[in-house]
């Protein structure tokens, strides 16, 4: 009998939404954060805070403390790759250009995610289907973003790079993190939240000396209190729920969903509007959704295999 790729249920999809809402406003905070504290401070504040709300959230419950000594290789590498690199990476290039562009930069995961999980997974092999969907997504992303790309020629070319490689970060992450699937979801975020924020300490302290720095503004204070409880700790709950329930490269759909939510967000608290390009945009980030679920080019053939292998 054939292995077929995880698939998107009804829940996976709201939370999959849901995710998409929060960490499209993580981008919003991260610029108003990183316009005040240095990256590697800030990486460190959003890594270590979120990792004392889960500890104090799970007081030691479903194994924490064995788990975590048993399984600390993995959580370094987990650390490394989906939160201490790739947020590096994000902030330092957020000094240079907006949220929009950071976002529709990164939005490029699920091309990386689709091409590492087809060279390290059994289930989750590259079809027409997956490479059509992505590249429609990102078609809608670039159409519902386009304005912010005028700015990329006032942009060095470092910081339009760093959130392509944090992307390829993102996909190798979400292709490792299949591993954890026997552990509990609230665990694997704690494991791998803490090995990061351990990695960026003394990274922070020496680059930015952070005693030194004038104390930030409230609105940079909640704006990391934010990035950290809500689009980090409680993000990540999230995002290993829906990475055990669908699979790497569906999971990796919640970056075509970041940008129209930073729109959502842009129109609900800062007066924008959308235009006729936002909704052509949001079309195509649907359709290609659409069609990497397998519920458009991929239908007919899943049914003949399914159909032979009986």
């Amino acid at each position: 009998m054939t292995s077929s790729a995880p698939r998107l249920t009804t829940t996976s999809w709201s939370l999959l939404m849901l995710l998409g809402l929060i960490w499209g406003g993580s981008f919003f905070f991260a610029r108003i954060a990183v316009l005040e504290v240095p990256p590697f401070t800030l990486v460190l504040l959003r890594l270590s805070l979120a990792a004392l709300a889960l500890h104090i959230y799970l007081r030691g419950r479903f194994g924490l403390y064995a788990t975590l000594r048993s399984h600390w290789r993995e959580f370094a590498i987990m650390g490394f790759i989906n939160n201490a690199l790739p947020h590096t990476l994000i902030f330092f290039g957020q000094t240079e250009i907006g949220a929009g562009l950071a976002s529709i930069l990164n939005a490029t995961t699920p091309i990386w995610t689709v091409l590492i999980a087809n060279r390290w997974t059994t289930d989750e092999k590259l079809t027409t289907a997956k490479m059509v969907g992505c590249l429609t997504g990102l078609a809608g992303t670039a159409v519902l973003l386009g304005p912010a790309l005028t700015s990329a020629a006032h942009a060095p070319l470092w910081a339009l790079t760093l959130p392509v490689l944090a992307a390829i970060c993102y996909g190798v992450a979400g292709t490792f993190g299949k591993r954890f699937r026997q552990i509990p979801a609230p665990v694997t975020a704690t494991g791998q939240l803490t090995a990061s924020s351990l990695m960026m300490l003394p990274l922070a302290l020496l680059a930015d000396q952070p005693w030194t720095l004038p104390v930030p503004s409230t609105t940079a204070i909640l704006a990391i209190l934010a990035l950290a409880l809500i689009s980090t700790a409680f993000a990540y709950l999230l995002f290993f729920r829906i990475l055990t329930l669908a699979g790497a490269t569906n999971t990796s759909l919640v970056t075509l969903l970041v940008p129209p939510s930073a729109i959502l967000l842009g129109a609900l608290f800062l007066g924008e509007r959308l235009a006729l390009t936002d909704l052509a945009g949001l079309v195509l980030i649907a359709l290609g959704l659409l069609v990497l679920d397998g519920r458009i080019l991929e239908a007919p053939g899943r049914s003949r295999r399914s159909r032979h292998s009986n």
